[in-house]
């Protein structure tokens, strides 16, 4: 047995003051008064003139006596610990993401984390220790490890819930190196559990606690948003969006679209229980303009109901094909909107002024500047060396990237390609069992597709996957397009934005009207700012320029708030939640209950012998 507060025993000191008041003489005027059996035998007894008396055998006394000692008892707070003992190391992560906004809990997820984040801050030994971590999109350490109650106290008080995914990798990682070497620790995860599978951690043993937070899931939430010139007509564009209903029952609501937030159009829909329903909205545009998505419904969840995306006019790629004679490859970029095409058959200095240069078979001796979508092309300055391979089967390719969107290489065969070691600069998209026949990436800022063999060499060309893959590069590559992408941030990710003059100072708005300065990367020529953590449209000013950019949640994992009863690390790993958990046991509550116990003893004793 322990006492959380010992300090209570120098109460003690009373036992001997209250024996003196039975030594001392007493006069006193009988009245009748109602009282108990004790009191009158007590009475009875009188003594003479000494200003002591003797001290006799009386069940007052002993009452009073042991009354006293119950009190001094459960002053102590006396407790029975559990599993745990005290100079332990407590790793708390808080979920601050999106879906932890939810208010299935009165007020919402956060607040009943926080709640009991600060109960088990109340528990603490006074030789325990505690970390406290903010778990969204980044971790932030918010309190280190301290036995100080009330910082602690503060720590989790300034946790605010964000708009942005969780990512608990990152603190889970965290929170693994600082128990390191100690053998009396423990993690504690307070979070509804929407997070993805977590296989890093299948086998590190964490000593993880879960405490699930979340009752139930009534939301419907935009998962996806992109605008695009209209399939069918370049002149107009096209709004694709996607709303989920993650409730277990049917729901009904109203999709408006927007544009600079004049209403445009609504739709209503009808979705079943976990449907997702892609919606699709044609509008003309006659300069660049926000667009939003919003609906109507009022669900547990408000962050996902609306998005916003900057729409700019599309304007003319101009590419160069390099190339000896593939009327094929020719046909397929004329085929692309906005494309402004030229062929040469030589890389010359005229490649300068190009949005886009397209390589085909052949290995330039300077390589270009503007971005490159490069066939069959060995060159030096992309790769260290490389070999041929003869039919390399393609076994896999990654269908989320958006230069194989609606692209698929089923029946695709392959003749010959080169074989290359990755770099560290590009990954790969499509594989083989031999070496990667797809690569993508970003060296300096230039961005490059290498295909390692030759359309001509396959059946690629004859398949429907051949045109949308190369509207797919044309798009991906084009410096306009990716300045756009640049204009719609994920919530938590930061904004990068290239500068085409020297500027030393910059500011943006935030969505609530806030105007706060951002970073100038003179060094790399670039503006950079990571304060996204709400959703909306910011607007940054720099020198006489002002841009304005969409940060979104667009998040599927989030939007779905069903409470998870598990955390998955893999295949054979996981963290159950934790609904009881073990706690030390205190017992000044019966202490109490037992004195009062034996005070209604002693009343209903009286009553009996008088009755």
């Amino acid at each position: 047995m322990s006492f959380l507060s010992p300090f209570a025993f120098f109460f003690a000191a009373a036992i001997p003051v209250v024996i003196l008041f039975y030594l001392l003489k007493r006069r006193r005027v009988v009245r009748l008064v109602s009282s108990t059996l004790l009191w009158q035998k007590f009475l009875a007894e009188t003594q003479a003139s000494a200003p002591f008396q003797k001290l006799r055998h009386n069940w007052l006394l002993v009452l009073q006596i042991l009354l006293l000692l119950l009190a001094i008892l459960a002053l102590a707070r006396p407790y029975f610990s559990g599993k745990t003992t005290g100079g332990r190391l407590q790793v708390v992560i808080l979920d601050a993401s999106a879906s932890m906004q939810s208010t299935d809990e009165a007020p919402s997820r956060f607040e009943k984390a926080r709640a009991e984040a600060l109960r088990l801050v109340d528990a603490m030994h006074d030789t325990d220790q505690m970390v406290v971590l903010q778990a969204a999109a980044n971790t932030e350490v918010k309190q280190s490890a301290t036995r100080e109650k009330a910082a602690l106290r503060r720590a989790l008080q300034a946790c605010s819930a964000a708009d942005t995914p969780t990512r608990l990798k990152e603190a889970l990682k965290l929170a693994e190196t600082l128990i390191q070497n100690t053998s009396a620790a423990e993690i504690h995860l307070f979070s509804d559990g929407a997070v993805p599978v977590m296989e890093e951690f299948e086998n590190s043993s964490l000593p993880l606690v879960f405490h699930r937070v979340g009752q139930r899931a009534n939301n419907l939430g935009i998962t996806t948003l992109d605008v695009r010139a209209n399939p069918e007509n370049a002149t107009q564009r096209a709004v694709f969006t996607s709303v989920a209903n993650y409730s277990t029952n049917a729901q009904q609501t109203q999709l408006e679209f927007r544009m600079d937030g004049q209403l445009i159009e609504t739709k209503s829909l009808n979705l079943a229980p976990r449907e997702t329903s892609p919606q699709v909205f044609i509008t003309a545009q006659e300069r660049d303009a926000v667009i939003s998505i919003q609906l109507t419904v009022q669900d547990e969840l408000s962050v996902d109901n609306q998005a916003s995306m900057i729409s700019l006019l599309p304007q003319p790629v101009k590419t160069l094909l390099v190339t000896s004679g593939n009327d094929v490859l020719a046909k397929a970029l004329r085929a692309v909107p906005h494309v402004n095409l030229s062929v040469g058959s030589t890389l010359t200095d005229a490649a300068a002024p190009f949005d886009l240069v397209v390589l085909d078979n052949m290995d330039p001796a300077v390589w270009p500047k503007p971005n490159v979508l490069a066939f069959h092309t060995a060159s030096t300055n992309l790769f260290e060396g490389w070999s041929r391979v003869e039919s390399p089967a393609i076994v896999d390719w990654k269908a989320s990237h958006p230069l194989l969107r609606f692209v698929n290489f089923d029946n695709v065969l392959v003749a010959e390609t080169l074989s290359v070691k990755t770099p560290t600069w590009a990954a790969s998209i499509v594989d083989s069992p031999q070496t990667a026949l797809i690569l993508a990436g970003e060296l300096g800022r230039q961005r490059i597709v290498w295909v390692g063999f030759d359309p001509m060499q396959s059946t690629w060309p004859l398949r429907i996957a051949f045109p949308i893959f190369m509207a797919n590069a044309v798009d991906w590559l084009n410096p306009a397009a990716i300045n756009a992408s640049q204009l719609a941030v994920q919530a938590g990710s930061p904004f990068r934005l290239a500068l085409t003059e020297s500027i030393a100072a910059a500011q943006i708005k935030l969505p609530d009207g806030t105007v706060r300065p951002c970073e100038v990367n003179v060094t790399r020529g670039e503006i950079v700012f990571g304060d996204t953590i709400k959703q909306g449209v910011y607007q940054l000013t720099a020198a006489t320029n002002t841009v304005s950019f969409c940060v979104n949640l667009l998040d599927a994992k989030e939007s779905d708030t069903t409470p998870k009863s598990e955390l998955n690390f893999g295949k054979y790993a996981k963290a159950m939640a934790t609904t009881v958990q073990r706690a030390s046991l205190e017992l000044w509550r019966w202490i109490a209950a037992a004195a009062l116990a034996v005070l209604m003893f002693e009343w209903w004793y009286y009553h009996r012998r008088t009755a």
